[in-house]
């Protein structure tokens, strides 16, 4: 059987960046699309000609297919590879128009609230600057709402924000397949626990507490019983469960909005009311993060294993970090 591919579309000037191609017996199907899988939310598909697909395709996925038929208003695709190996084309009609959609099981199954999210600025800020974690896959835009985003190293959670410089608020971002993934592998405790040394974090759940219940690789009491635990045991920290991811990113910007005007309230209220100096505490970086500062910074370290504490002191005091454990200094 051919293989499905995937090529970059040459019109530059087209938000849909990518040729999907599908084999079918009475002629290869093209479209338009955004993306190379549909793994957070069903793609939109434009079809066109098959004269559109270009002689020197620049291929991005060359993937073999399992099966591939038509049945009725939908193309079953099948890949022949372990994850993320079964999709639909389906051909439907929305607002009297004839359109396509390429979706996955996970964005079949995606509930689908019928809300639409305010654009108000959160806690009237102008614009919140929030640090998106490097390693985030699949990132939040927050493309509806006054926000800057920069993408930094995080030493936990997925999403920030600071004050002078310093980590005040975090959220990590789970899917429900991460959630219980990291769960099960004792993960999502360590996470959690380095949360939970920040004033303000959080945990987001891109579904609804209920889909815990249908699941069939893992019994859900086990889920149910772990996420208890979590909370009893990390109280400052709650695990919110969101319905869909566009609440989920919702939820994220209102809760680092929130947290930011706290901070920022709050550090101004203890200056105040202290003669000593106050500070919102910082989560120290990882190790790699403080080689990588050292190395920039002319100081030896070695390739692996621990620093010497003077290398995390030198830190400390280039970033006016006098005591990172504490949440608040007096």
């Amino acid at each position: 059987m051919p293989d499905l591919l995937i090529a970059r579309n040459p019109a530059e000037d087209s938000k849909l960046g990518y040729l999907l191609r599908i084999p079918q017996p009475g002629g290869d199907l093209v479209f338009r699309t955004s993306d190379t899988w549909p793994r957070v939310k069903a793609l939109y598909c434009h079809p066109v000609s098959i004269t559109e697909w270009p002689d020197d395709a620049d291929i991005v996925e060359r993937l073999p297919l399992r099966s591939c038929q038509r049945r009725g208003g939908a193309i079953d695709v099948i890949l022949d590879r372990a994850r993320e190996n079964r999709s639909q084309v389906v051909f439907t009609k929305a607002r009297g128009r004839d359109m396509v959609f390429w979706q996955s099981p996970r964005t079949r199954k995606q509930a689908r609230p019928n809300v639409r999210t305010p654009t108000a600025r959160a806690q009237s800020i102008e614009q919140l600057h929030i640090v998106v974690d490097a390693h985030e896959r699949y990132a939040y835009r927050f493309t509806g709402q006054q926000v800057i985003t920069q993408t930094r190293g995080l030493p936990c959670g997925d999403y920030g924000v600071e004050l002078d410089g310093q980590l005040v608020a975090s959220v990590e971002r789970k899917s429900l397949a991460d959630l219980v993934g990291s769960l099960i592998n004792s993960r999502l405790r360590f996470q959690v626990a380095d949360l939970a040394a920040l004033p303000r974090a959080a945990v987001v759940v891109e579904d609804r507490y209920s889909q815990v219940f249908k699941l069939d690789r893992v019994r859900p009491a086990v889920v149910a019983d772990g996420l208890a635990e979590l909370q009893v045991r990390w109280p400052t920290v709650p695990i919110v469960f969101c319905e869909t991811r566009p609440l989920a990113e919702e939820w994220t910007y209102r809760f680092l909005a929130a947290a930011h005007t706290w901070a920022a309230d709050e550090s101004a209220a203890l200056q105040r009311v202290s003669q000593a100096r106050v500070d919102i505490a910082i989560a120290e970086p990882s190790t790699a993060e403080v080689r990588l500062w050292a190395r920039t910074a002319g100081l030896a370290v070695p390739d692996r294993g621990r620093l010497r504490p003077e290398v995390w002191q030198a830190w400390r005091d280039a970033h006016n970090v006098s005591d990172p454990s504490a949440t608040i200094q007096t």
